[in-house]
C-alpha cells in the first residue's frame, strides 16, 4: 500500500503553470478594439470606425517594448508586468500625449494567443475613451 501511494504521488506531481509575465512575451497585433464600449475596429472587417490594422504591441524582447498606434507612431520604453493583471508601459519614446511617458493596461485575460488589454487612463487621442484590445500573436 505505502509503494502504490509513493507511486501516485510521483506520478501525480504539479503542473508547471507558465507566469502571466513569460505568456504575453510575444508580439501582439488588435483583432478588435472597442473605445468605451464602441466595438471600432474588428480584424478583416470593412466598416471599421477606426483602423487598428497597424496597431503593434511587441512585447517578445523584455524588458524592451514598441508599440505602434493605430495612427503609426511608434513609441519604444521598458515594460514591466507588476502582478498577473497589470502590464505597464514605461519611459516611452517619444512620450505619447497625455502620458508622461507611460501607459498602464489591466490585464483581463491572457493565453497562449490572445491578450486581452483594457487601458488604465483613457487615451487622449481617441477623444478622451478607455480603450480595450483583443489582441492576437503574430
Amino acid at each position: 500500500m505505502a509503494i502504490l501511494m509513493l507511486l501516485v504521488m510521483a506520478c501525480g506531481g504539479k503542473e508547471t503553470t507558465v507566469p502571466v509575465s513569460d505568456k504575453v512575451k510575444k508580439a501582439w497585433t488588435a483583432q478588435t478594439v472597442k473605445e468605451n464600449s464602441t466595438l471600432v475596429y474588428t480584424k478583416g472587417a470593412t466598416s471599421n470606425i477606426r483602423n487598428y490594422n497597424g496597431f503593434r504591441l511587441d512585447l517578445s524582447n523584455p524588458p524592451a517594448v514598441s508599440i505602434t498606434d493605430y495612427d503609426g507612431l511608434t513609441f519604444t520604453g521598458q515594460y514591466e508586468v507588476p502582478s498577473d493583471t497589470r502590464l505597464v508601459l514605461k519611459n516611452l519614446n517619444p512620450q505619447p500625449t497625455g502620458t508622461n511617458g507611460t501607459i498602464e493596461f489591466t490585464i483581463n485575460s491572457v493565453s497562449d494567443n490572445q491578450l486581452d488589454l483594457t487601458r488604465v487612463t483613457s487615451s487622449p487621442k481617441t477623444g478622451g475613451t478607455t480603450n480595450q484590445y483583443a489582441l492576437t500573436n503574430l
